[in-house]
């Protein structure tokens, strides 16, 4: 029973802060947020990880950090270690703590990317052995060269992309189950990074997808054109609503940070 627990999958969640409506913007406009809209729909996001199988293991609340629902930027996780990340806006940096307690208390072993340098998870992608790092925003050249350094050692090909447009890498582009990286092709700087791998989906949220496993992803519910192209590629569809996070920058990526392999 042990062993099998130590499989099944987990995805780091973290509760909204009541100050979620002061949260950073950076590259849109300001709009007012409805803070008890945005608890129902991330309850909502957990609830869907959920159902397709993922045991959702909750980050403790950070009240006093406005962006701290968006737990996938204070971490990268490959295999067994845990790289804590400097995001590159300071008043980010208290919440990296809370993430490190619990991936310390799940076995990872934990590393940190260390000033100068700056990196967001939203910066990062990976697929297979391969983990792309977005530089020019948020993660900076020396952040991506500790990941670097970081990750090469078990095995992972590390490229940096140029990143401006928008607020992360994977605000610009995710990666299907297949390895087809997706994007909205007016915010993707460089498509040409993924050759013939890159599709260019029609609405900008289309881009962001969370691989549930097989042939699952979960979206936002505010693509529709997207999510029929992907179902046309054999793909099984989980919509959310989370208008909500994207008044502040946000998708279903920031959201969660997935432990597919937990330490033994």
């Amino acid at each position: 029973m042990e062993d099998r627990e130590m499989t099944i999958p987990r995805a780091l969640v973290r509760r909204p802060s009541p100050r979620l409506p002061e949260g950073l913007v950076t590259h849109i406009d300001r709009s007012p947020v409805d803070l008890d809209l945005a608890v129902r729909q991330w309850e909502g996001y957990a609830a869907a990880l959920q159902d397709a199988g993922w045991t959702t293991v909750e980050v403790e609340p950070a009240e006093d950090c406005p962006d701290s629902v968006f737990v996938e930027d204070t971490v990268v996780v490959y295999g067994s270690v845990a790289v804590l990340a400097n995001p590159g806006a300071p008043e980010r940096r208290p919440e990296v703590a809370g993430t490190a307690e619990v991936l310390e208390e799940h076995g990872y072993t934990l590393v940190e990317i260390e000033a100068p340098g700056t990196l967001d998870g939203g910066d990062v992608l990976k697929h297979g052995g391969t983990v792309w790092v977005g530089v020019g925003g948020r993660t900076d050249v020396e952040g991506a060269s500790q990941l670097r350094a970081h990750l090469e050692p078990l095995g992972a090909d590390v490229r940096t992309v140029p990143q401006t447009r928008v607020l992360h890498l994977k605000s610009a582009v995710t990666a299907l189950p297949d390895g087809t990286v997706v994007g909205h092709e007016p915010l993707v700087q460089d498509p040409s990074v993924w050759g013939e791998r890159f599709l260019a989906v029609p609405e900008e949220s289309g881009a962001h997808v969370v691989l549930l496993g097989g042939d699952r992803v979960l979206m936002a519910a505010d693509a529709p054109r997207s999510a029929r192209r992907f179902r046309e590629r054999g793909l099984e569809v989980v919509e959310v609503d989370i208008s909500e996070f994207e008044k502040l920058e946000g998708c279903v990526t920031c959201l969660s940070v997935r432990l597919r392999s937990l330490p033994g």
